[in-house]
């Protein structure tokens, strides 16, 4: 099942094992199954820490395979030949159940294993999608620090009539006690923040704690990133403060634009990035969503953030990077389907349509390659532009029109999505802009592909926004208010690309520093 290269690699690492651990698998006369008993022997014949029986747990799904420890104080099971982007996940839990310290802070540790309750997740993956291992690894490391946390990772491709009778249509997707409990890509303390109902009020309480800071960053994309390392290399106090680390970039596949690294993916560069801004002295606090910002009342004063969760925090200087987000096409039926035959992640949902008819909105490069993409997995795909003619570049048009299963219908304006008595989207209706003529289009999926919307809601009476939402900055990143910066895709800058927004983060602490200095001058 594994080449002997992979087995090489797999070997050092079960090595660091301190103590046996048993591989129960739940078997039917599938090929999954066969396939499924040749990985677990391939893993078992690696290690003699590491032994294969049968489970005849009551209602296991089969094919499945339960990590267990020999005392039984572990419920952590995959019902998935967990290769493609969920072999890193495989691995981690076989070291971790196997005794081998997880890379968390003690913080997080504790948090984890003074948790109250019993928990059962359930989290449907597909091999493809690049955001759920880190769903699927927070959930496995819950499980083995807390033994009243049980995880069952689900491969969607595996068990299609789970997926339909629980209207599973975008991944990751997980369940918490029988009730769905989130969707979408998740860190280990965003997940714990959810269960863990007394986590926000600590938060905010230790947050607002803090002294006033020199500069202060709001967004942990690559503009944030950028402008934190800076300001943090010139020595003055500084911190971030974001959402989730890492932002759009999390949603990216595939980056082979990002100078001096061939190809790299999203989540890894993200990781990279966090990586790199802990390196410094930053005072890092992820998971909060800033809600206000009352700039200084004078040059040189301090400007107040107020976040959600109730706390404030000061600084003499900000840095706004909130980014931006996939435009959504705001018509009936759009946000009733989400995840329900509506998508924005063709990489991670396009799977869960295999052989199903699909549209794409949208004929930039980003519609383009979603369309290519999906075409190789569903039955067929229409692209729906609305302009008289798609605007991808002509080498991605000439692949997409070479291949048989795709349609282009141009001068589209899609005005509703609708579904069915089973609540999941069943068609989506359009406008001919040429002829003014309605049609539908019948369908099983949509993946909504038209662009990025600013993150300035939050900011309306504070500063000036464009009339796109946008932070108008000067070639310093300044903005109107004397303070306060801005970097990255929320401003007016051009092109939004990931090393354009470092360069901007980069500026704007430079900027920001020289604000400072010039503001606390003697007079």
């Amino acid at each position: 099942m594994l080449d002997d290269t992979l087995k090489a690699q797999l070997k050092a690492y079960l090595e660091k094992l301190q103590h046996p651990i048993v591989l129960k698998a739940a078997l039917d006369d599938s090929n999954a199954a066969r396939e499924l008993q040749a990985l677990l022997d391939d893993i078992a014949s690696l290690s003699d820490r590491i032994s294969v029986s049968a489970d005849d747990t009551p209602g296991a799904r089969a094919p499945s395979f339960a990590i267990q420890r020999p005392d039984g104080s572990l419920s952590l099971r995959f019902a998935a030949i967990p290769l493609g982007h969920e072999f890193t996940s495989l691995v981690l839990a076989l070291l971790q159940a196997g005794g081998h310290p997880p890379r968390v802070s003690d913080e997080i540790i504790e948090q984890i294993r003074a948790l109250d309750g019993d928990f059962s997740f359930e989290v449907f993956m597909s091999l493809s999608c690049h955001n759920c291992p880190d769903v699927v690894q927070a959930l496995n490391l819950m499980a083995v620090l807390n033994p009243r946390v049980k995880v069952v990772t689900i491969d969607g491709a595996l068990f299609q009539k789970e997926v339909d009778d629980r209207q599973v249509m975008a991944v990751p997707m997980v369940f918490l006690n029988g009730e769905l409990f989130a969707s979408g890509r998740m860190t280990i303390e965003e997940i714990i923040a959810k269960v863990d109902t007394g986590a926000a009020k600590r938060d905010a309480e230790k947050i607002s704690a803090r002294a006033p800071f020199d500069v202060l960053v709001v967004g942990g994309g690559p503009a944030g990133s950028a402008a934190a390392i800076y300001a943090a290399r010139k020595g003055i106090r500084t911190g971030i403060v974001a959402e989730r680390f890492g932002g759009q970039l999390m949603d990216t596949l595939s980056i082979e634009n990002f100078i001096s690294v061939k190809e790299t993916e999203g989540p890894k560069l993200t990781a990279a990035l966090e990586e790199h801004v802990k390196s410094y002295d930053v005072d890092v606090m992820p998971l909060q969503r800033v809600e206000k910002l009352v700039p200084a009342e004078q040059p040189g004063g301090l400007a107040t953030l107020h976040l959600a969760n109730g706390a404030t925090l000061q600084s003499r200087a900000v840095i706004l990077a909130t980014g931006a987000r996939w435009r959504e096409m705001n018509v009936p039926g759009e946000r009733e389907y989400r995840n329900k035959g509506v998508a924005y992640c063709p990489h991670c949902d396009g799977p869960l349509f295999k052989g199903k008819r699909v549209a794409v909105i949208g004929g930039g490069n980003s519609g383009v390659e979603a369309a290519i993409d999906l075409a190789g997995i569903v039955g067929h795909v229409t692209l729906l532009e609305f302009d008289k003619q798609m605007r991808a570049d002509a080498v991605l048009q000439r692949k997409l029109l070479s291949l048989p299963n795709v349609k282009v219908i141009l001068q589209a304006q899609t005005t509703e999505v609708t579904g069915g008595a089973d609540g999941k989207v069943n068609a989506l209706k359009y406008t001919d802009r040429a002829t003014g003529e309605s049609h539908t289009v019948e369908l099983e999926g949509i993946f909504v592909q038209i662009g990025l919307v600013p993150n300035t809601e939050w900011l309306k009476g504070s500063i000036e926004l464009t009339k796109y939402g946008e932070i108008p900055v000067d070639a310093r990143c300044e903005t109107g208010t004397h303070g306060v910066f801005g970097a990255g895709d929320v401003t007016t800058v051009p092109y939004k690309q990931i090393v354009i927004a470092m360069g901007e983060g980069s500026k704007a602490a430079i900027s920001a520093f020289d604000y400072l200095i010039r503001t606390s001058a003697p007079a």
